[in-house]
């Protein structure tokens, strides 16, 4: 198995998600891989470690989540790994559920989303992006 983190996905990805069928609620799972150093786009060094840029996003967007009718569920570092391998292990773990797969795309296309992810930019290294559906078909 490939492990591949990134920050942005191609449009390809994008185009294959958000065309996906429409099933209502789902949970993301989130797997963090911070910078040492927050880096933002405009060069400015705001003394702060990728950990920290993510934390002013964390605050920041699960407001937005909240206004949409999603919810936070988990946030936690990481602290071992049991099984498997791979070359570096995340930094943090974030589940996040969201009503709908139309509401998740209007949430990371609103001009709200849009100004704070700057930070979560700044801030990640890579990340893995997983959708997820309760058995039974229940978000």
């Amino acid at each position: 198995m490939k492990v591949e983190n990134q920050v942005t996905p191609t449009p390809e990805r994008m185009m294959e998600f958000f065309g996906s069928h429409e099933d209502g609620p789902f949970v993301m799972v989130n797997l963090l891989k911070f910078k040492q150093r927050a880096e933002y786009p405009d060069g400015t060094d705001r003394g702060m470690s990728g950990a920290e840029a993510y934390a002013i996003y964390g605050v920041e967007v699960t407001e937005i989540v909240r206004k949409l009718g999603g919810r936070p569920i988990y946030s936690g570092a990481v602290t071992g790994l049991m099984l498997g391998e791979v070359e570096e292990i995340w930094d943090m773990v974030a589940l996040v559920e969201y009503p709908s797969l139309a509401a998740f795309q209007g949430m990371v296309m609103s001009p709200d989303y849009q100004a704070v992810a700057v930070h979560r930019t700044a801030g990640l290294a890579g990340q893995l992006n997983i959708r997820t559906k309760a058995a039974g078909g229940k978000g």
